[in-house]
């Protein structure tokens, strides 16, 4: 009786590890997205700050954070430069 109960604890933790390691790189590039988005909007923020004095400003919204969050820093250029060329 005891081996069966061995048995099943050895194949729970199997099953464990194998769903842990397929959703384990999913979750974590979600995440990345999400940390990245949240500096993407922090980078707006110090942009519409600065702009303020230039009065420039930068629409905070969901697809600009997640632009600058992708990009970068030059994700943060490209909209500065679609914002003063295209009005956007």
């Amino acid at each position: 009786m005891e081996s069966k109960v061995i048995l099943s604890f050895i194949a729970c933790i199997l099953i464990i590890l194998v769903f842990g390691k397929t959703f384990y790189l999913p979750i974590k590039r979600v995440l990345k997205l999400v940390a990245n988005s949240v500096l993407g909007a922090f980078i707006i923020f110090v942009i519409n700050l600065v702009g303020t004095s230039f009065e420039f400003h930068i629409g905070f919204n969901i697809f600009n954070a997640v632009v600058v969050g992708i990009l970068g820093i030059p994700g943060a250029i490209l909209l500065i430069i679609l914002k003063i060329f295209c009005g956007i």
